[in-house]
């Protein structure tokens, strides 16, 4: 292709900023070309021709959609193309094609596709969209703007479209509507949304009685008829377009969204509705709004955390762990059997006191804060979503997206057809025996049982590394010398601690990877029938599988671990004591400190995991995609060859983007109460996390379909499952994982003075050293050299009977009141929480109120001005004065959505 050199340069995957401002024009030089018909542009031409015309050569025929494909197919693809374009044609699309000696590489043709008015009135109908018939006369509430104004964007920005009542299209009735210009009454996103309706149906054979599952562009793509298929971007990023016509609003979601300088503004989410479709919108708008709760809780675990700060001197038996007096002269029992030896409870002083920052009575609070925060956060994102939905009218799509949109998939299988009880249509209907319906349901289930005990396997398995690797750490620290100076800060227990949840996180994200795979594979093996119901079953089949693959560990340290130890004359054993597993008792500092070790390991890598993966990946892809393109810097690349060398969004692009924030949201609600900077951490990933979606979404991705979602979807339902379980695993967490309960007890039980002195004499058991088993003894050589014979007891943590008692070794009376204290604890604060739950979601509508309002009156509009538009045009047809603008085409009435596409195509 001969194209126009100049001297800038030229970007890997669009032009740079420096050459896109040499343009003198943002459309084609305009030529007369009837519809439907192809051509071919001349050299002279193709230098003319700007590089961001979205408009076919006559300037006028907006391009709706694009495919490209390769002549290295063979004869059998080119007839498919041929048939399939022939068909396109057939419904009314017009198609313009770019030969190969246009492209860049010189082998890639693109097919532009323009849907004139006629088609997307159809269609319009057909998809049951809705479109504005008279302006909103509400008046909107007034918000203080003057505190606002650092946060808030340009009007052009926020609001781009005016307020209207909306009604669903009739082409019978398009007279009805406000219709000032048809080339743009519907928006780009809807008119791609349209088109695509129509590619992934329509058929490339002749005969579509004799081959019905050969139709859909999903299959040519599949089999490599065509290499891609994406509506294109309105312009470059970084500047805005020179064509009048064309709305730039790329370079506004771009400038004033996708920029890391924007973190603290407001989201332009009517834009992002308007250019990307209200499935991406909602999902960004879900995002920004739990970023915003985020804060709340960030400040609130913040002050919680202060307190534990300023309390630190405070710590009495922290103060007794640490003096020599005390602690010093407390001689506790191995920690393991021949390797470890005994030692003394002051060298665990640091830890005690790291551990005080967040075993406090602050922690009690914060999880009684976050059983309400979840509460709100869920209630107020409900009226929230239905605002939205009410703006960006979703409010009555839900039957009518469980009915259009319909899976290709699902409707190719079909062979016969079946009347809907409701609608009283005839629909396709999948006929399934019961045997292979069981046996794939089956099939998927025990699929995923198999990998939910693959992932406890590998989680068993990191628990006996720590048990095996406890030893070799404990003598490692002992033979290097040099390192006795770290022991006070870095022990045996939290190197064990540390490496095995950075070795956990490793194996979580490799079955990330496999399972993901299994995951859709199954899912397609049940062919669900819609978009919806297929996006459920894989979110379920997928959480089920996060939940244990992410949280398992962290169930194991926060109430497992060190509950199942015995006592040292009396040891439990993984798999039976021939394996030598002894069961792996908690930090000298308490398992609430390794509990918070293991929640920042998994949640702090997988969020900066995530955010390099998802910014870093797609920019090396693109580069790597347009490294060619380099060598030619002066090459004049049109808009559709931009977009090309852009990656794909794939269609699981929002489902994987959901599950990372849920999997996140059950970090900060399930262990809260181990961490309360959690949210802190949530809410700084998160602020990035919308920048860097937004970004790649506007720089390094093509345009995805638009597509209609009334809501979240089952996300909202794992999100409200995720809440009550919440409440549960706190309130365990703080009786059982925490010293609370413990301290408490003694303070107001055991010590008259109600203070904390003695308490750590008082929780640590005796045992006589003579009546440990000689396999449970520590070797000579790993004995230290201040141990001697004078020392004939040693302590652990417990409560027993010391020995000589009538009831040596047994649980004491004050270990059965903890226990009594701790489901008293788990009782009151669960019912407490559930009844502030409860009574919060029965108070806050899920509605508000001048929302349902505004429903109401629309739909009493559409009632009222459609009777006076049909009395209107009864007595003009009456009296034979019908105006020519009100005759349409008429879709009879007797067929149903499915059947008019059918006929179409």
């Amino acid at each position: 292709m001969n194209r126009v050199r100049g001297r800038s340069g030229a970007d890997n995957i669009e032009m740079s900023p420096s050459n896109s401002r040499n343009d003198d024009i943002n459309g084609y030089y305009r030529e007369s070309s009837s519809p439907g018909s192809r051509h071919t542009l001349s050299e002279i031409e193709k230098q003319q021709q700007s590089k961001d015309s979205v408009f076919f050569r006559d300037g006028v025929r907006r391009i709706d959609f694009v495919l490209s494909y390769t002549d290295e197919s063979d004869a059998k693809s080119g007839r498919k193309r041929e048939l399939y374009e022939a068909n396109l044609e057939k419904v009314g699309l017009e198609l313009e094609t770019e030969d190969k000696s246009e492209s860049e590489d010189g082998k890639t043709y693109f097919v532009k596709i323009h849907a004139p008015w006629d088609v997307l009135a159809t269609y319009a109908d057909v998809l049951k969209i809705k479109v504005p018939f008279k302006a909103s006369d509400i008046p909107k509430k007034l918000s203080i703007k003057c505190l606002a104004a650092p946060f808030r964007l340009p009007d052009h920005v926020m609001h781009p479209e005016p307020d209207y009542f909306t009604a669903t299209f009739n082409k019978n009735n398009s007279d009805f509507f406000i219709i000032d210009d048809r080339e743009t009454f519907f928006i780009p996103s809807t008119r791609n949304r349209i088109v695509y309706y129509i590619l992934s149906r329509c058929p490339y054979v002749e005969d579509e009685r004799v081959e019905k599952d050969k139709k859909g562009i999903k299959r040519l793509l599949t089999n490599g008829t065509y290499t891609a298929a994406f509506p294109l971007h309105d312009c470059r990023y970084w500047m805005r377009s020179k064509d009048t016509n064309c709305e730039s609003e790329r370079y506004n979601l771009y400038h004033y969204w996708a920029k890391l300088s924007c973190f603290f503004k407001q989201q332009p989410l009517n834009l992002i509705r308007k250019y990307y479709g209200e499935r991406i919108g909602l999902y960004f708008a879900w995002l920004g709004f739990y970023t915003e709760m985020l804060f709340f809780a960030a400040v609130v675990g913040t002050l919680c955390f202060m307190y534990g700060l300023s309390s630190y001197k405070q710590n009495e038996w922290s103060k007794e762990i640490c003096s020599e007096k005390i602690g010093g002269n407390i001689i506790m029992c191995p920690l393991c059997d021949k390797r470890c030896s005994y030692w003394k409870l002051n060298i665990t002083c640091d830890a005690s006191w790291q551990s005080h920052l967040f075993d406090n009575v602050g922690t009690l609070f914060f999880a009684v804060f976050m059983g309400i925060w979840v509460t709100l956060f869920l209630e107020l994102w409900k009226r929230r979503q239905a605002r939205l939905a009410y703006e960006w009218d979703l409010v009555d799509i839900e039957e009518e997206q469980q009915r259009l949109q319909m899976r290709p998939e699902y409707e190719n299988r079909c062979t016969s057809r079946k009347l809907n009880p409701i609608t009283q249509e005839s629909e396709l209907v999948l006929e399934r025996s019961t045997t292979d319906l069981v046996g794939k349901l089956f099939l998927c289930w025990v699929a995923v049982l198999f990998w939910i005990c693959l992932t406890i396997s590998c989680i068993v398995g990191v628990i006996a590394y720590r048990l095996a690797v406890y030893a070799a750490f404990s003598s490692f620290m002992k033979e290097n010398a040099h390192l006795n100076k770290m022991t006070s800060s870095i022990t045996p227990q939290l190197a064990t601690a540390v490496t095995a949840s950075c070795i956990n996180f490793i194996i979580i994200m490799l079955l990330n990877v496999m399972y993901e795979r299994v995951a859709v594979w199954i899912t397609d093996l049940e062919i669900p029938k819609t978009h919806v119901e297929y996006e459920n079953k894989l979110t379920m089949k997928m959480f089920l599988f996060q939940f244990v693959n992410y949280y398992s560990s962290c169930f194991y340290v926060a109430f497992f671990k060190g509950k199942f130890v015995g006592y040292p004359g009396g040891y439990l054993y993984m798999f039976g004591q021939r394996t030598k597993l002894r069961n792996e008792e908690c930090d000298p500092g308490g398992c609430l400190i390794e509990l918070t070790t293991q929640l920042v390991v998994v949640m702090t890598g997988k969020q900066v995991w995530g955010n390099i993966q998802e910014s870093l990946a797609p920019w090396l892809k693109n580069w790597w995609r347009g490294r060619k393109s380099r060598r030619q810097p002066e090459s004049l690349y049109t808009r559709w060859e931009q977009d090309y060398n852009l990656l794909v969004v794939g269609h699981l692009e929002l489902f994987y983007e959901y599950l990372e924030m849920v999997v996140q949201f059950g970090f900060i609600t399930l262990f809260v109460a181990s961490f309360p900077l959690a949210p802190l951490l949530a809410l700084f990933n998160n602020i990035i996390e919308v920048r860097v979606d937004a970004w790649k979404l506007t720089t390094q991705y093509r345009r995805p379909v638009a597509s209609k979602t009334h809501s979240i979807g089952a996300w909202e339902e794992i999100l409200s499952g995720i809440a009550i379980l919440s409440v549960v695993t706190n309130a365990f967490i703080v009786a059982y994982t925490s010293e609370m309960i413990p301290r408490l007890v003694y303070m107001y039980a055991y010590q008259p003075g109600r203070t904390m002195k003695g308490y750590i004499n008082n929780s640590l058991s005796v045992f006589k050293i003579s009546d440990m088993p000689l396999a449970h003894r520590p070797d000579e050589d790993e004995i230290p050299p201040w141990f001697n014979d004078s020392i004939t007891t040693c302590r652990y943590h417990d409560y027993r009977y010391p020995p000589g008692h009538e009831n040596q070794y047994t649980h004491t009376l004050q270990y059965w009141h903890i226990f009594a204290a701790k489901l008293i604890f788990i009782i009151i604060m669960e019912h407490v929480v559930f009844l502030v739950k409860f009574s919060l979601a029965w108070m806050i509508p899920d509605v508000p109120s001048d929302v349902r309002d505004r429903i109401k009156r629309e739909r009493y509009l559409v009632q009222e001005y459609l009777h006076e538009y049909e009395v209107k045009r009864l007595t003009s047809q009456l009296s034979g004065n019908q105006d020519d603008s009100t005759s349409v085409n008429r879709v009879q009435p007797s067929l149903s959505a499915h059947e008019v596409v059918s006929e179409n195509l």
